[in-house]
Parts: C-alpha cells; structure tokens; sequence
C-alpha cells in the first residue's frame, strides 16, 4: 500500500491549513457577539424551512413570501397557543409570590433587622458629619470621581439591555430575509466554488446537512424529554411554577449544557416558597438540586446515548468531549454546532484521509445504529 511522503510542500501545506483554520477559529471567536445573532436566525431558519416549503410546493401557495408569512404566523401561533395555556398558572403563581413578598417586606423591622451595634455607629457618624466641609469642592470632586464609574456602569447596563432587545428584531429581520432566499442562499454560493473542488464541497455539504438533520431532530427530543421531567420533578416536590421552570430549562437545553442557568430562578423560588411554608430552606433546596442531578443523570446516561449516539453515530464519550472542545473555542456558538462539526470532520477524515468511500461510511454508522439499538 503507498503513502504519501511528508516532502517539504506538503508539510508546507500541511501548516498553512493548519494557520488558516486557527485564524478562522479565532477569528469566529472574536466576532462571537455579533454571529450569534445571525447563526442563531439561521437555524430557526432551517428548522422552519420544510414547514415552508409545504405551503410553497405542497399547497401551492402563489409565492414565497406568503409561504413565508404563513410559516411566521403558524410558528407565532402555535408559541402564543402553548403560553396562553401556562401564563394562568405563571399568574396564579406569581400572585402568590407577590402577596408574600409584601407580606414579608411589612413584617421587617428595622430594629431587628439591623444589628443595635451597626444603628449605634450609623447615629454616630450622622451626629459627626459636617455637611459644609462634605461640599466643600475638593470632596465634591472626590465624590464625582467615586460616583461616576458606578453611573457609568448602570448607563452601560441599560444600554446593553436596549441592544438586547434591539437584537431580537435583528434577529427576526435576518429570519425573514434568510426565510425569503433560503434556496437561493444554499444553491447560489455553490456556485463560487471553482468547479474542480465541487465535488468534494457537494460531498462535504451533503455530509453536513445530513449531520445537521440527524443532530437537531435528537436534540429537540432530548431536550423535550428534559423538559417534561423537569416539570414532573418540580412538581412533585411542588416548587412553585414548576411547569413554567420545566418549560423554561427545555427550551434552554436545546443549546447542551445550557439549562445550568435555570438553577438560578429555581434557587429564588425554592427560597420563596419556603417563606411561605416556614420551612427550614436547606431542606427544600436539597429537593431541588436533587432534581436537576436526577435529570442530568438521566440525560448523560441513558438519553443522550441512546438518542444522540443513534442519530449521530457517535460513542457517547466523543459527544460529551466534542460538546467541551466547541463549547471552550466559541462559546454558545460552538455548542450550537459541535456535533454536527464534529460530524462533518469525521466523515471528512474517514473519507479523504482513510480514503473510504461514501457507501461504507454509510454502512459503517447504520451499523453502529443498529448495535445501539
């Protein structure tokens, strides 16, 4: 069997690629917050694209644009119909929380809360303060140049608040236009490539879609999953919004790993409502904290290699250490596309280093498919 030599124009290369993709990677990174946006649009904007092209070739709608419109006002429907089921509940919930949270700030006594020795150096130090030296101008200045960095900091907050939302119209814009010229956007840039590499960009895009298929469909199951036993778990351990919390950390598991973020309104829930029942609040956090090891538990071992290994072909080891890889270089873009990238380099590599061919890659992940059933 002949190999390639190693001469000195390949190891040439070799280190070009090599810089190349480290400049890409980093470069990706450094424009992390402002892909997102984009990156996120598009896979809504791939995920809605069969539901379009049924209006558009299946119910021969008269163009594009209605098909689009009418896939928005479905989506928008379908997410408006499954919040008018729970927002009742989130109501009657926080109504409580509401009534409690007043009933507790009514029952603070400031002679009890703060300590007798803090009052006594408070009414100290007021009885000693000379407000004409306080304004004088060299302690104004000191007092501006303290005060401002903290506005400074709150203006800066408000202002990434306002980006935040200014962001999601952003982002239902690049959703429509993406929406709009998905099938010219996916066929007209092949077209770029010189045409001695479009086989193999053909072979790599078909490998990818196919990765991208497989991995958002067992995505969304798994996080639907996680969902519902979230919402079981919180309920039996009766936390208040627990189908709203079960809800809220599905939807968030749909990026791997993400729902940890939920712990923290679970925290201030379990705190409440202990408040409320006048228990000791170790108790009832130690349900909770039980529940998302439960459920994490559940995820690691049995549904995510059961369901992402099937779809994926991938040993459940190489999953999770994909997900750290992607997740460390880009953030919560990479998790977003760490296996289907993942994926895509391992056929790459079966493929055009191994030199196997297409058929028995094919076979090679139906088989494992099989054993993992």
């Amino acid at each position: 069997m002949l190999t390639k030599q190693f001469t000195f124009d390949r190891v040439v290369r070799i280190a070009i690629g090599l810089i190349i993709i480290i400049g890409i990677i980093l470069l990706i990174n450094r424009l992390s917050n402002v892909l997102l946006p984009f990156l996120i649009s598009w896979l809504i904007a791939y995920l809605l694209q069969p539901i379009v092209h049924f209006f558009q070739h299946t119910l021969k709608f008269k163009n594009r644009a209605l098909s689009v419109i009418a896939t928005l006002f479905l989506f928008l429907g379908i997410l408006i119909g499954t919040l008018w089921l729970i927002i009742p509940l989130i109501y009657d919930e926080m109504n409580k929380l509401t009534i409690l949270t007043l009933k507790q700030a009514q029952q603070i006594d400031p002679n009890t809360f703060i300590p007798i020795s803090w009052q006594s150096y408070i009414n100290n130090y007021l009885s000693q303060l000379n407000i004409q030296e306080l304004l004088h101008y060299d302690n104004m200045m000191q007092m501006i140049k303290t005060v401002a960095p903290q506005i400074w900091n709150i203006l800066n907050n408000s202002i990434s608040l306002l980006m935040g939302v200014a962001g999601i119209f952003v982002m239902l814009i690049y959703l429509i236009f993406i929406l709009l010229d998905f099938e010219k956007i996916t066929e007209g840039w092949f077209n770029l490539i010189p045409s001695k590499y479009r086989p193999l960009a053909e072979d790599i895009i078909s490998d990818l879609e196919s990765g991208m298929n497989r991995y958002f469909r067992g995505q969304a199951l798994v996080a639907s999953i996680v969902g519902i036993l979230f919402m079981i778990g919180f309920s039996i351990i009766s936390l208040p919004l627990a189908i709203a919390m079960g809800l809220l950390i599905g939807i968030l598991d749909l990026i791997p790993y993400l729902k940890i973020v939920g712990i923290i309104p679970a925290v201030v829930l379990a705190m409440l409502h202990t408040v409320e029942t006048h228990q000791a609040f170790s108790t009832f956090l130690l349900p909770v904290l039980a529940v998302f090891a439960i459920v994490q538990i559940i995820e690691d071992f049995i549904l995510v290699p059961r369901i992402m290994g099937k779809v994926t072909g991938m040993n459940p080891a190489v999953i999770l250490l994909s997900l750290s890889i992607w997740g460390s270089l880009l953030g919560v873009s990479g998790l977003i596309i760490a296996l289907p990238m993942t994926t895509l380099l391992s056929s790459y590599y079966k493929r055009y280093v191994l030199k196997e061919s297409k058929a028995s890659i094919t076979h090679q992940d139906s088989s494992k498919t099989n054993k993992n059933e």
